[in-house]
């Protein structure tokens, strides 16, 4: 049946295990767990769905089935997005469901609870599922459709009242269930449309509330060409940090706060405020964060990459490496990932943080590789204002 009543609580475990998606700004700051429902918001053209694909191409090899439901999506825009999966192999481990734009409003409706009811049977035989839906927006337009046809009546933005209750039975069907019933996971990443940056409309606001946290992309951060587009400082995970790797813990340090900082600096800097040398101390090193942060689409990081470019970060190492040789710098560090020795690699994904001699094996290498780019600090004064 495509309408199940969810785990009841004391069926359900905590969100203990990370998800990794891949993208770097994401599993650092913005982590996810398995069996979390962290909301993916943001205008038209901002780059939703890219992450959302991104996430399930890292998948491969992590033992997780991934469920892409398309809501109401053009024919062509759906048809790209199986197309990357081939491309990638990711469809050996993906199930695609598809409502298209001119199909009629109650099978757009229907979609997501039958793509939840496929997950759950993986979940129920001990399986960690990921599942996308693209996007609740239209789902909900949709079911203001059917309502309107039956003639109930109308409420705030011409929704019913009942709309929250379709998408609140929706993704409560989410989660980590306990060792008794067999321990799957069911990881849900709702996608919903923004009009004008306004997120405080009556459908995200209520997937706002249902979900664990949000993903928010910026389009002033798309059209200034940093991708993925997610503004830090409007963007939470209420679950992933229990969740997240103990290894990201002791290498992000103040990430966040450094990068959150280095923005309202920005603002004041461009309106040629005067800044003393620590002022300009955090514009350099948030430029970097910004610089290391930025990642390519269909191009996840793995988990090694990942930890030897944030370490190098927080030990300040990009801050004499100019700006515009930022994407070399990066990319050679990550390269020395493969260097990294086995046994350290090995504790990357265990319980405990990294030791002082694991973070300095790791910090030999980065300095190795940016040897080449080591400048002036007047050099790099220049090239930051």
């Amino acid at each position: 049946p495509i309408e199940r009543p969810a785990a009841p609580i004391m069926e359900r475990a905590p969100v203990t295990v990370p998800l990794q998606t891949g993208l770097k700004v994401i599993d650092a700051l913005i982590p996810i767990g398995r069996g979390q429902r962290e909301l993916i918001l943001g205008d038209r053209q901002t780059g939703k769905t890219t992450i959302a694909i991104d996430t399930i191409l890292n998948q491969r090899d992590q033992d997780v089935i991934c469920i892409y439901c398309a809501i109401g999506q053009r024919t062509s825009a759906v048809a790209k997005v199986i197309a990357t999966l081939r491309q990638h192999e990711a469809m050996a481990y993906s199930i695609v469901m598809v409502t298209e734009g001119d199909d009629a409003a109650g099978l757009s409706y229907i979609a997501p609870y039958a793509a939840t009811t496929i997950a759950e049977y993986f979940m129920e035989q001990g399986r960690d599922v990921l599942i996308v839906y693209d996007d609740l927006t239209q789902h909900a337009r949709s079911y203001r459709e059917l309502s309107l046809l039956l003639r109930r009546p109308p409420g705030r933005e011409a929704f019913p009242g009942d709309i929250f209750y379709i998408h609140s039975r929706l993704l409560e069907r989410s989660t980590h269930l306990a060792p008794q019933r067999k321990g799957g996971s069911l990881t849900a990443l709702p996608i919903i449309e923004t009009e004008a940056q306004n997120i405080s409309a009556y459908i995200p606001t209520n997937l706002i509330s249902i979900t664990d946290g949000q993903i928010y992309l910026s389009p002033s951060l798309f059209e200034l060409g940093v991708l993925p587009a997610i503004d830090v400082t409007k963007s939470v995970s209420r679950v992933g940090g229990k969740a997240q790797l103990k290894a990201y813990r002791s290498v992000t340090g103040d990430l966040k706060l450094a990068y959150a900082q280095f923005e309202e600096l920005e603002t004041f800097a461009r309106f040629g405020a005067r800044l003393d040398s620590n002022n300009h101390h955090i514009i350099n090193h948030g430029q970097r964060i910004r610089a290391c942060l930025k990642q390519s689409a269909n191009a996840p990081v793995a988990v090694a990459e990942q930890l030897i470019m944030l370490l190098a970060l927080t030990a300040n190492l990009f801050d004499d490496v100019p700006l515009k040789q930022m994407p070399d710098a990066e990319r050679h560090v990550r390269e020395q990932a493969a260097h990294i020795p086995p046994e350290v690699q090995a504790r990357f994904k265990t319980a405990n943080k990294l030791s002082d001699e694991d973070k300095a094996i790791i910090l030999k290498l980065a300095k190795k590789a940016l040897e080449a780019y080591a400048t002036s600090p007047e050099t790099t004064q220049e090239s930051s204002t």
